[in-house]
């Protein structure tokens, strides 16, 4: 089975929008500090606020839509989406920046959830896989590309525009996803709620999978947070800092492409087992140059762009196999992962944020932290035969 280009790319922009409306009106903070007349700490809040937004509204529209079916689900999720972007860009007083943020990352958490059930709905294990490595990559172009475009419309038409051209997108994404046909996901439930979470926490395969998926984007989360503070503090400036973005940028995208290529040639089972060999490996490298004494980014760099690598080429791996092993309920088993994956990315940022005076050999021990979460998170997916044995039979 192929899949049409313009779906492709639905499905991808669908993926892009979430990273895309938390990164682009960034270059604005502080026009919008004197826009509403607040200091930075209110601003800054605005992007907090939509970061909990993300982690607290994946789940639901998880449920949601394995009950009411994803497109409609889907759309609801893009009209909250449009509705709060175009309030934003009309919004006078701080408190409603605040308020529709967080609405905003609510409504966007649908199509960060479901676009993900429907590949799996709609396409074999394989193809799905294939899906996956094709469009995750280009969630690594959002830091690059979002702010950018922010600028331009900030320059050219004000602040506002910003938000009215998330509006547009969001409202050409609904009328896109009110165009889908209809498909079984969108037939009744037969399943509780409850049976479901149930069904999922205890699938090893699936725990396992997501475990794997969240302890790799803590790592890369964890280096984010501490690269600005290592940098300054060998004596980098800001253009040096936002250079660095390049490496690792195009280390993913790689990863994604190499990894999709050998996954048809080898299998995807084999590749994880070299991509886990490259990560451990790149992690111990960096964890070693982290508690040495150096004066250039690049004995810490290297290693992390191999770590990007493999998280290009492992991502879209396991997220198929943790979803593909609940078809019955992709949706809820999707905002689950996403949950999951924002909580313990968030914490590991955390830990490398409060130990900023210390961020070179923090973000070294997040790094091995997250490593031995990551072959964890292998084991567990590999150390019951039924879970194997039911995963293999639904491909």
């Amino acid at each position: 089975m192929n899949i049409a280009k313009t779906q492709l790319f639905y499905l991808a922009a669908l993926s892009m929008l979430g990273f895309v409306a938390t990164d682009m009106y960034l270059p604005a903070f502080k026009t919008l500090e004197a826009h509403f007349s607040t200091g930075p700490e209110s601003i800054a809040l605005s992007l907090s606020i939509f970061l909990a937004g993300m982690a607290s509204g994946q789940l639901l529209w998880g449920l949601a839509s394995d009950k009411f079916g994803h497109r409609n689900t889907l759309a609801t999720g893009l009209v909250l989406f449009s509705l709060a972007s175009l309030g934003l860009g009309f919004s006078q007083e701080v408190w409603q920046l605040l308020t529709l943020r967080f609405i905003q990352a609510i409504g966007v958490c649908a199509p960060a959830v479901i676009w993900q059930a429907m590949v799996i709905k709609r396409y074999s294990s394989s193809m799905s896989q294939q899906v996956f490595a094709s469009i995750m990559p280009l969630v690594a172009l959002s830091p690059a590309i979002a702010p950018q475009l922010g600028v331009f419309l900030m320059a050219h038409f004000g602040w506002s525009s910003i938000f009215i051209f998330l509006t547009v997108v969001g409202a050409a994404l609904t009328w896109f996803t009110l165009a889908q046909p209809k498909d079984e996901a969108e037939e009744p439930k037969q399943t509780s709620i409850k049976q479901d979470i149930k069904a999922l926490f205890n699938s090893r395969v699936y725990l396992g999978n997501v475990m794997m998926f969240a302890m790799a984007s803590a790592c890369f989360f964890a280096y984010l947070t501490g690269m600005p503070e290592i940098m300054t503090s060998m004596g980098y400036d800001a253009k040096d800092i936002g250079l660095s973005f390049i490496p690792q940028t195009i280390a993913f995208m790689a990863g994604g492409y190499f990894g999709k290529r050998y996954v048809t040639k080898l299998g995807d089972a084999k590749v994880l087992k070299v991509l886990l060999g490259l990560f451990t490996v790149s992690a111990v490298i960096m964890f070693v140059a982290s508690h040495m004494t150096i004066s250039t980014i690049w004995p810490v760099l290297i290693p992390f762009c191999f770590i990007a690598v493999a998280n290009g080429a492992l991502y879209p791996i396991v997220v198929n196999r943790a979803l593909s092993s609940c078809k019955n309920s992709p949706a809820t088993a999707a905002g689950l992962q996403n949950s999951l994956q924002i909580c313990i990315s968030g914490l590991a940022s955390a830990l490398v944020a409060t130990y900023a005076s210390q961020a070179l050999p923090t973000t070294g021990i997040t790094a091995i932290l997250c490593t031995l979460g990551l072959l964890v998170g292998y084991f567990l997916s590999i150390s019951k035969k039924a879970d194997a044995v039911e995963f293999v039979e639904e491909r």
